[in-house]
């Protein structure tokens, strides 16, 4: 049986930490960030896994950084033989690397050493990834430029969103973690340097991001849509106000008469298709599904379109 310390914050973490719960091995504490204001009223709000912690009783830490001798006292009176660590958010200094038996473990939302960084699943759905997964990694100094010591790959089915990716590989990270850690009281672990080849960096997603640029094409444009879906959102203007496109698809194949279609201009609303609204792109269409004006509720682009006047309308 493992002593195991975690640290980690948002909801992508919870599996694991649940998985390890659940799991033959001893947790001995928890570290998250400290709570952060949220909600327009700005009142503090505690991170999804120190709420976890707190469920499962587990002894639980929050400390504004890890540089002070108090925050490794802490630590090493857990006496930790490994600490598995989970989208903490937090740099961990060479200290604190150093502590538990067996090093510290991360689980990682891509197959490295592609997508090292903040936003791994974003930046792979932007990217046209076919595949992705997730990569158990020892944690060194570098940006998740650590030895590989497990790793396993899912797909990106063509309609699948940021928020079904995070959770599809949040519960593959806790399995996998698990299985590593069962590993790994068994015998020592085998580590495999990243490859040289292959490198890229998933940055950090900007709001600025989210604004949809009609001369991209459909398949751009769509790509866009899923990345940032549950945030920041890909936005438009219509009529000088915000609209959010929660959902829409590449309409290669759409054909639509009586509109000037065939001569329509980037942003040009082309009218309704069935249950989607049809908006020209650089090139092709995009079928916008599921739409928001701002302050209002979801809606789909039939309702959308049955409140709003559309002849000779334009986004953007």
């Amino acid at each position: 049986m493992l002593r195991i310390a975690f640290a980690g914050t948002p909801d992508f973490a919870v599996p694991t930490l649940r998985a390890l719960a659940e799991s033959p091995h001893q947790l001995v504490g928890v570290l998250t960030q400290p709570d952060r204001p949220a909600g327009r009223g700005r009142a503090l709000k505690a991170s999804p896994i120190k709420t976890l912690a707190l469920e499962l009783q587990l002894p639980l830490f929050q400390p504004q950084h890890l540089r002070s001798p108090e925050a490794h006292a802490a630590l090493s009176a857990w006496a930790p033989d490994v600490l598995v660590v989970v989208a903490y958010g937090l740099i961990l200094p060479a200290a604190v690397l150093a502590l538990p038996r067996l090093g510290c473990l991360n689980v990682h939302a891509s197959l490295l050493p592609r997508w090292r960084g903040a936003a791994p699943i974003q930046r792979a759905i932007l990217a046209g990834d076919t595949e992705t997964g997730i990569t158990i990694m020892q944690i060194e100094a570098g940006l998740d430029t650590g030895p590989i010591l497990s790793q396993a790959r899912i797909p990106i089915e063509p309609e699948l969103n940021a928020r079904g990716l995070h959770d599809r590989l949040a519960q593959l990270g806790a399995g996998l973690m698990v299985e590593c850690l069962g590993r790994a009281e068994a015998g020592p672990l085998h580590a495999t340097p990243q490859p040289a080849r292959g490198v890229s960096y998933a940055a950090k997603v900007d709001k600025s991001e989210a604004r949809i640029d009609w001369w991209r094409s459909a398949v751009e444009i769509e790509r866009q849509v899923r990345a940032f879906n549950p945030s920041p959102v890909a936005e438009t203007l219509w009529r000088g106000e915000q609209l959010r496109i929660w959902d829409a698809r590449a309409a290669l194949d759409a054909r639509l008469a009586g509109d000037h279609a065939d001569f329509a201009q980037p942003g040009n609303v082309l009218g309704l298709q069935g249950d989607e609204l049809m908006v020209q792109c650089g090139n092709g269409r995009l079928a916008l599904i599921n739409v928001q004006l701002a302050g209002r509720r979801i809606v789909t682009a039939r309702e959308f379109a049955g409140s709003q006047p559309l002849a000779g309308s334009r986004l953007g």
